[in-house]
């Protein structure tokens, strides 16, 4: 009888999981569908944050990697300031979770301003970095074409209000004493050539370009990726805040140019610069596909390449 039981149990059991799967509602959780051999650190854009009132910056995506597998910490560093010092708060970190807990090394996955940043930290500490991918990230703007995008505009005339923004937010995800510095963010903005030149790793060989998969000076993997749509969602009030200029295509703040880095992996997706990170709380486009499943695709491939 106790066998019978058991066999019983097991054939119940099988049938649940199969009508789970018929209805959509089983969960990833406990796969190793995204297990890195690296932790995974997200790194948060201008005006971003790690989380606020448990909501994440990278909305939904650190608990589904979590479930898949892969460690996951996440970044906290400057709403508005340059890379030099966002790379330096992002490098003390990882420096901090390797000494906590005996890292080697880090997969980089960041969105807008955190390519950049984590970049700086690539630069002076490759032996830190196994991969970065950058999401809608404002790697490379013409200094000509400057003010003639939507970060250049927003920049140029919003400054004061984007700098008491920033201090905002960061004192809602508790953290008050990151500096806020919106003239050095506007003047890299406005030479990202320098930084370039000092930082090029990964570069792609000319402007809307690819650059290479892996670096052969440092080893370090480059991939990167972006929306092309400014308005999305009639619902979704970040659509308001997204920008359109005329010749320019754009996520509504980022030229896709400019988001090349590494090996493209598409510059189409019908996401704007807040959909790249799922927000808000996951309002999309008709029929655009699952940020969340772009993360977690991308982990699967990191995973894949040892990483």
């Amino acid at each position: 009888m106790k066998t019978l039981s058991k066999s019983l149990s097991r054939v119940l059991a099988h049938l649940l999981l199969l009508l789970l799967a018929g209805t959509g509602l089983t969960a990833q959780a406990g796969t190793t569908y995204a297990k890195t051999r690296y932790p995974i650190v997200l790194v948060h854009g201008m005006s971003g944050f790690d989380t606020i009132l448990g909501v994440d910056y990278f909305y939904k995506v650190p608990d589904d990697l979590r479930a898949n597998g892969a460690v996951v910490l996440v970044a906290e560093v400057s709403q508005f300031n340059d890379n030099t010092v966002r790379g330096e708060q992002l490098l003390k970190q990882m420096k901090q979770w390797a000494a906590a807990k005996g890292y080697k090394k880090f997969n980089l996955i960041a969105h807008s301003q955190g390519g950049p940043t984590a970049r700086y930290v690539a630069g002076v500490a490759p032996g830190l970095v196994a991969s970065l991918t950058s999401v809608g990230s404002p790697h490379a703007m013409p200094k000509e074409d400057a003010s003639n995008n939507p970060l250049g505009q927003l920049l140029t005339n919003y400054a004061k209000v984007v700098a008491a923004a920033g201090a905002t937010i960061d004192w809602l995800s508790g953290n008050s004493n990151l500096p806020q510095d919106p003239a050095a963010l506007q003047q890299w903005a406005e030479n990202t050539e320098a930084f370039n030149a000092q930082f090029p790793d990964g570069r792609p060989t000319s402007y809307c370009g690819a650059g290479p998969e892996r670096s052969t000076k440092t080893g370090i993997y480059y991939y990167s990726a972006t929306g092309n749509k400014a308005k999305t969602n009639g619902w979704d009030v970040s659509d308001v805040a997204m920008m359109e200029v005329e010749g320019v295509p754009s996520d509504g703040l980022v030229p896709v140019c400019s988001t090349h880095w590494g090996k493209v992996l598409r510059d189409d997706f019908p996401w704007n610069h807040f959909d790249e990170m799922n927000h808000v709380f996951g309002l999309l486009g008709s029929g655009a596909p699952d940020p969340v499943a772009f993360y977690r695709t991308q982990a699967n491939r990191l995973k894949f390449k040892l990483l």
